[in-house]
């Protein structure tokens, strides 16, 4: 059991540090809405993993090529939307304006977290051949991955919000800043997912 859940530490620490389109949607919103609104969207991938850990386990590990790519593209399309939204947010910066709900933060993030290449490949080539493994041996050892995987990952995301919406408030000036090169960094994102889709052979 202890080797599991060392395991699903170590890899959700993996997920929750590693930069990427996730957690540049985080920051932007954290940037654009404050901490509390966004809180919520920290806990997104308990709302779109489990449908991503069954198709990975029982479809996905034989994945065809035009799928892989179609993956690519759509997480590249939704990516670029967020930044658009993101981008206007900037443009028309309110400090003291809160304009999403949590509802729709929380949406938001479970639907870039599900249709994102990154966690289906993550799923099928590191952390779904350890969970099948575990749960071969005993429901617990399996459950104990999980566990210590999502309550790694979820805890540095809440931990990045909370810094982060402390930090930025400072002044409404250097947050709208701030909110702008999390947008520059979400096109970026984005635009590389497209890059994916279209050269992946």
């Amino acid at each position: 059991m202890l080797s599991y859940i060392l395991q699903g530490l170590t890899l959700g620490f993996a997920a929750g540090a590693q930069p990427g389109p996730f957690q540049t949607y985080l920051i932007t919103q954290t940037l654009a809405n404050g901490w509390r609104k966004t809180l919520i969207a920290a806990f997104a991938p308990l709302v779109s993993d489990g449908p991503i850990i069954l198709l990975v386990v029982f479809v996905l590990k034989q994945m065809p090529e035009s799928l892989q790519r179609g993956l690519y593209i759509a997480a590249g399309i939704f990516i670029l939307y967020l930044a658009w939204s993101s981008f206007k947010q900037w443009r028309n910066f309110d400090e003291n304006a809160i304009e999403e709900s949590k509802e729709q933060n929380l949406l938001k993030a479970a639907t870039m977290n599900f249709i994102s290449p990154g966690p289906y490949i993550f799923w099928s080539l590191v952390s779904g051949p350890i969970f099948l493994k575990g749960l071969s041996e005993s429901t617990s050892r399996g459950i104990g991955f999980i566990v210590a995987f999502y309550g790694t990952m979820i805890g540095l995301n809440v931990g990045l919000i909370v810094i982060l919406g402390l930090a930025s408030q400072i002044g409404g000036r250097i947050r709208r800043r701030m909110l702008f090169f999390a947008t520059i960094a979400l096109f970026f994102f984005g635009f590389y997912q497209l890059w994916l889709g279209i050269i992946v052979k």
